[in-house]
């Protein structure tokens, strides 16, 4: 029988470990393989540990480590020859592994993730925000260039032929992994004819902004890990841009040209609307792509000030929760 090692950082995830571990428990009997549960702990205050151990999971207690750091640890002590890297607000459907394995085994790709979608119960803006990378077509698969880590499943060779995750970046690190794999000649499969739910929405405006602020900190890391390149530097600088258009728009609204400023602004819109547009059109949803737009004219500013911010050598404050 096969088996598979689970391996999941937590920061004060007790409201949800207990449910992430008893989804990924039943993918593991459906699939008919040996499950090993390995929790990361990054010094959480609330029940987190006990109710995973509760569940029969290995809880790892490593305070003031970075994600990547956690992922490696907990994996250092795993036994499987499976891989599988989930977040700890993460509910895995019943026919997760069940179905990948039979995917892998037919040859059509080596690392795997399913899309994300919320409960019904979180607020439009956490809603629309994951919406926004749902792949709605004929098709169920797509081969992609990296993968999220919030589910990540691999043979444990794959892991071991890239080193593991990079120690270093306080996020991104997920995207820094799979690209690094995807170099190394792994095939990369998006899967969406089934999701997994993404319990640990944001609940409130001011959580959304602290992590897209904090999400956006790591496109300076990635240049200096993996080299200049336009691909990565690309939305900092647009980002960049409409920082620049909104001094412009302020600066002739003072000196008395109203026009220009009004122009200065609808262009610093554009971006936001071309991104809602491109991502919303497979949803034939106008309501969504009037929501997206908002919210990319929000995280656009909020990437300039934590480009800004990384030049400066800033850092967020912020556990690696996974």
């Amino acid at each position: 029988m096969s088996r598979i090692s689970i391996v999941i950082p937590m920061f004060n995830e007790a409201r949800h470990i207990g449910r992430t571990l008893l989804a990924a428990q039943k993918a593991a009997f459906a699939a008919n393989v040996e499950c090993e549960l390995i929790v990361v702990d990054n010094g959480s205050s609330d029940d987190g540990p006990h109710i995973a151990r509760q569940f029969g999971a290995q809880v790892l207690e490593l305070p003031g480590l970075l994600i990547g750091a956690l992922r490696n640890r907990g994996t250092a002590i795993a036994s499987g020859e499976w891989l599988a890297f989930i977040d700890a607000d993460i509910e895995m459907p019943e026919d997760w592994l069940k179905s990948l394995f039979e995917l892998e085994a037919s040859g059509q790709a080596d690392v795997f993730a399913l899309d994300l979608h919320t409960p019904a119960e979180a607020p439009w803006y956490a809603t629309a925000w994951q919406r926004r990378t749902l792949r709605v077509s004929s098709q169920t698969s797509h081969v992609v260039d990296w993968l999220p880590s919030a589910n990540l499943l691999m043979r444990r060779r794959w892991f071991d032929k890239v080193g593991g995750f990079n120690e270093t970046l306080r996020t991104g690190e997920d995207k820094e992994f799979t690209l690094r794999l995807h170099e190394q000649g792994a095939r990369l499969l998006s899967i969406n004819n089934s999701v997994a739910l993404h319990w640990g929405y944001e609940m409130n405006w001011r959580e959304w902004m602290g992590k897209e602020l904090w999400r956006q900190g790591s496109h300076l890391q990635l240049l200096r890990t993996h080299g200049f390149s336009l691909r990565l530097l690309r939305f900092p600088m647009l980002s960049l841009l409409v920082w620049l258009l909104d001094f412009l728009a302020i600066s002739a609204l003072f000196n008395g040209f109203p026009h220009h400023a009004v122009i200065m602004v609808a262009i610093t819109s554009l971006p936001g609307l071309v991104l809602s547009l491109r991502q919303s059109a497979k949803h034939h949803d106008i309501g969504l792509t009037l929501q997206l737009w908002g919210l990319h004219w929000v995280r656009l500013h909020l990437a300039g000030a934590a480009f800004i911010l990384s030049l400066c050598h800033w850092n967020a404050r912020r556990p690696a929760r996974g």
